[in-house]
């Protein structure tokens, strides 16, 4: 597993005292604002303060203290240590699922391993491959039944249609 893990990207600077603008790349930008620290570049930065902004992280960054300084972290991806990260029962990162492999239920069959996750609207969508074939499942427990982080299985019961009609 990797110790540091991609978390946004900074995408503009707020205000003139040096904040940065970060677009999050987890399911709730409030994640970011508990975080002590953050890493660019390899850096560690001490988390002065931040706060949500139509959903986006307006983050003010130890030793980044101008305008200036913000916008060279411009286009730069910001990481976080997972010691800093506790997931609630049950949450994953991304990053850590990627890979699994996929176990339907449904024909008690392993129809692929998890390719990505698409953030989309309605929610979260697996991407199961299996050479040529792609399934598309949602990511909720009506369909997803357990994610075996020791074993790398996912688990789920699809429906007739979602994966090959047997």
């Amino acid at each position: 597993m990797k110790q540091y893990l991609e978390t946004g990207k900074i995408v503009n600077t707020h205000a003139l005292a040096g904040a940065v603008k970060i677009m999050p790349w987890s399911d709730e930008p409030a994640f970011l604002k508990g975080l002590p620290r953050v890493y660019i570049d390899g850096k560690e930065y001490r988390v002065q303060s931040a706060s949500i902004q139509k959903g986006f992280v307006l983050m003010k960054l130890e030793g980044i203290d101008n305008v200036e300084a913000a916008m060279r972290l411009r286009d730069r991806i910001v990481y976080v240590n997972r010691d800093d990260v506790r997931l609630p029962e049950g949450r994953y990162f991304v990053q850590d699922i990627i890979g699994m492999t996929v176990h339907d239920l449904r024909g008690d069959r392993d129809i692929g391993a998890l390719q990505d996750v698409l953030n989309l609207p309605a929610g979260d969508v697996y991407v199961v491959k299996n050479g040529a074939a792609e399934y598309l499942i949602p990511a909720n427990p009506v369909f997803v039944k357990n994610i075996d982080a020791e074993t790398g299985v996912i688990t789920v019961e699809t429906i007739k249609g979602m994966t090959d009609d047997e």
